[in-house]
């Protein structure tokens, strides 16, 4: 199992939205997830950027941020978070992979 680090900007004012939108995510994307091999899949707000601090583990060589051959579910939940966070053309978010430095078991 490896461990995928990441962070995404979130548009200045979004921040309770951002937070009421992910507790209330469908059922049908986290199973989506789930089934693509990511687990353990936290999110940070850092309040002084607005960045999102996220970090999740894959079972195989993908992971929630890939773009390649996107699911209908993942895209429609793009699209409903594409007003509030900083977004690529196809909507998905602006992720920018962190190199891992130092992992304490």
């Amino acid at each position: 199992m490896k461990r995928f680090a990441f962070k995404m900007i979130l548009k200045k004012g979004c921040e309770e939205e951002y937070e009421k939108r992910h507790a209330a995510i469908w059922p049908e994307l986290k199973q989506m997830i789930k089934e693509q091999g990511v687990s353990d899949y936290s999110i940070f707000w850092d309040r002084e950027t607005n960045l999102l601090f996220a970090v999740q583990k894959c079972d195989k060589d993908t992971n929630s941020q890939d773009t390649t051959d996107v699911d209908p579910i993942t895209q429609r939940w793009w699209d409903m978070m594409a007003d509030i966070m900083e977004v690529n053309p196809d909507n998905s978010p602006v992720s920018i992979p962190l190199k891992e430095v130092f992992h304490l078991d």
